[in-house]
């Protein structure tokens, strides 16, 4: 069992082995989901670190995410965004697949922009929605909280009755608004992965009540939430769940979602990240 000095200890190697490269206190920290990397590319990058060079860190396997923290200023606000995160399925402890959230917040990112490419379970959602995140269902995947807790990084209990904060669910409600853009709203769950969910599966996500479904996401906000963050969250729609349709699922059609959606996400996270600051 990895224990709550290996956590801390661990995420104290991976800041020393990189603060002389951090340009600035963070304010805000985004992570850039499935399909979504390039948003990064947009902005005039102040420093790269790519995940290879921090001691201890885990890099992600998965194609599309470039593994890589980019520090930029969005719309004046100090960021450093995640270009690729990693997953559980990728055969990582979750101690970390939550490390890149809980370094940001150590780099001093206050609030947390989670995105990602999410399967719609919603029947009246459509692929290229975006859906802001409510609420959650974690209960398919294991808790990044389990284990001895680390005391320095939050209560042993901590509440989840809010995990993403009503304020900033706002403030996106408004950029979605001044973007033009549609956004829809319901709850996200995670699942282990990466296999897709079966039809039946889809069905019982369906009755619990959820309206997107990924491998991602939650497990970070559990994470960020148990250490003070305030937490937002956005899926893009990049297909219909399975049974949904008669197509296969593919991740290339995710991909492929995504990039088509890029330029609606690029106007929302701005002005949200703007509305922030």
């Amino acid at each position: 069992m990895i224990t709550a000095e290996d956590i801390v200890k661990k995420i104290d190697n991976c800041m020393e082995s990189i603060k002389e490269n951090i340009p600035y206190v963070p304010k805000t920290a985004l992570v850039l989901g499935s399909g979504l990397g390039d948003y990064a590319d947009g902005f005039e990058k102040i420093a790269e670190i790519p995940y290879g060079d921090i001691k201890g860190f885990p890099v992600s396997t998965v194609a599309g995410h470039k593994g890589k923290f980019v520090f930029a200023y969005v719309g004046g606000v100090p960021t450093v965004m995640m270009q690729g995160r990693v997953h559980w399925y990728e055969g990582y402890e979750m101690s970390d697949v939550v490390l890149p959230v809980r370094l940001m917040r150590s780099m001093g990112a206050e609030t947390l922009i989670l995105t990602n490419a999410a399967g719609g379970v919603n029947f009246s959602f459509s692929p290229g929605d975006l859906m802001l995140i409510t609420d959650q269902i974690s209960s398919f995947v294991p808790s990044p909280l389990r284990g001895e807790n680390p005391e320095r990084l939050g209560l042993r209990f901590p509440d989840m009755s809010e995990i993403y904060n009503k304020q900033l669910c706002d403030k996106a409600r408004k950029a979605a608004k001044l973007a033009g853009v549609d956004l829809k709203e319901g709850v996200y769950l995670q699942t282990a992965g990466p296999a897709y969910e079966s039809p039946a599966e889809i069905r019982m996500f369906r009755a619990l009540g959820a309206d997107a479904v990924g491998m991602s996401t939650a497990v970070e906000a559990i994470a960020a939430n148990h250490m003070g963050m305030k937490i937002c969250g956005i899926s893009c729609i990049s297909n219909l769940a399975c049974g949904m349709t008669d197509k296969p699922l593919t991740h290339e059609e995710v991909k492929e979602t995504a990039d088509r959606t890029a330029p609606l996400f690029r106007k929302l996270i701005t002005g949200l990240i703007t509305e922030i600051g």
